[in-house]
């Protein structure tokens, strides 16, 4: 094979894996949002009167899952 066709088909591969990555992305978040739970006003009032404001929250009870999501599970 040519070089320029070489590099042609490695352009190609990299561009279609990426454009894969991109749809898979926007479905799993799609995905998500399916299957997040309807709150009505009523009961999110509810809820926030009995747990209170993520604000008056004490940060030291948080625990970052960032890398644990990115890395899909292992850290």
């Amino acid at each position: 094979m040519e070089p320029t066709l070489m590099a042609d088909a490695q352009a190609l591969k990299m561009l279609i894996k990426e454009s894969l990555r991109e749809v898979l992305r926007e479905e799993r978040l799609n995905l998500c949002q399916l299957l997040m739970p309807f709150v009505t006003d009523e009961e999110q009032a509810e809820i926030e009167l009995s747990l209170g404001s993520p604000d008056s929250y004490d940060p030291k009870d948080f625990v970052n899952l960032t890398d644990w999501v990115r890395h899909g599970g292992s850290i």
